[in-house]
């Protein structure tokens, strides 16, 4: 039971700094944070969490990470599911709280793509271009495949593990600043479920593809370290 309190608590850490800084903190006229540092957000929220909580549970926070994990025979089946049922509920507790702070701003909107912090494609979001549904696809499979080769390079055993919780937390950190202006940047189906729940259309209806390609990029990336990389 702890090992899901834990993942629950750094699932909600995730969800409400990375999201919370994109929602409040990024546009602000002057001072706001901006790409940068709503990627570093997303990154710091995982490097805190690793340290703080990873060494109870593992430190997953993502349920690609977690099918991942298990591709790589890092996990057992058995706690898949609750694994990502934890997941989902720290996100989506986060995701709520959230959505009572907005809604207690003057000037509240949470709908249209990319509200919210939510994900999206084919929506011209940023500077009026928008991509298709197979380069979202593409982004978040491939971003989430090395997503998986650096945590399960950082942490093998023949890594120094006293930083494996920052080699993972920045490589988030590059993942966002590549991807934020073509999806809004999941790799991670929690977080992207979190959001949509409260945004609702075209969020929920776009919302298996943040599924589907995290998904299927974990699982990959999980398999490539364990037949290419891992050492017997």
């Amino acid at each position: 039971m702890k090992k899901l309190f834990a993942e629950f608590f750094g699932t909600f850490w995730l969800v409400f700094g990375g999201c919370g800084s994109a929602v409040f903190a990024a546009g602000i006229p002057d001072i706001g944070i901006g790409l940068l540092g709503v990627s570093l957000a997303f990154g710091l929220t995982v490097v805190t969490m690793a340290y703080a909580v990873g060494p109870i549970s593992g430190g997953h926070f993502n349920p690609a990470v977690t099918l991942g994990l298990w591709a790589s025979g890092k996990f057992e089946a058995h706690n898949i599911v609750k694994y990502i049922v934890a997941q989902c509920l720290g996100a989506t507790a986060a995701a709520a709280i959230l959505y009572l702070i907005l809604n207690g701003a003057n000037s509240f909107s949470a709908s249209g793509a990319g509200a919210f912090a939510t994900n999206f494609y084919d929506q011209p979001v940023y500077h009026n271009r928008s991509f298709s549904m197979f380069a979202a696809f593409l982004t978040e499979f491939v971003l989430t495949l090395f997503f998986l080769l650096v945590i399960l390079g950082a942490t093998d055993k023949r890594a120094n593990g006293k930083f494996a919780g920052l080699a993972i937390g920045l490589a988030l950190t590059l993942i966002h600043l590549i991807s934020i202006p073509i999806t809004n940047t999941s790799v991670n189906p929690a977080r992207s479920t979190s959001q949509a729940l409260f945004v609702g259309g075209l969020a929920l209806q776009q919302l298996w593809l943040f599924w589907l390609a995290p998904i299927l990029g974990g699982i990959s990336g999980g398999i490539i370290y364990k037949t290419l990389l891992a050492k017997e």
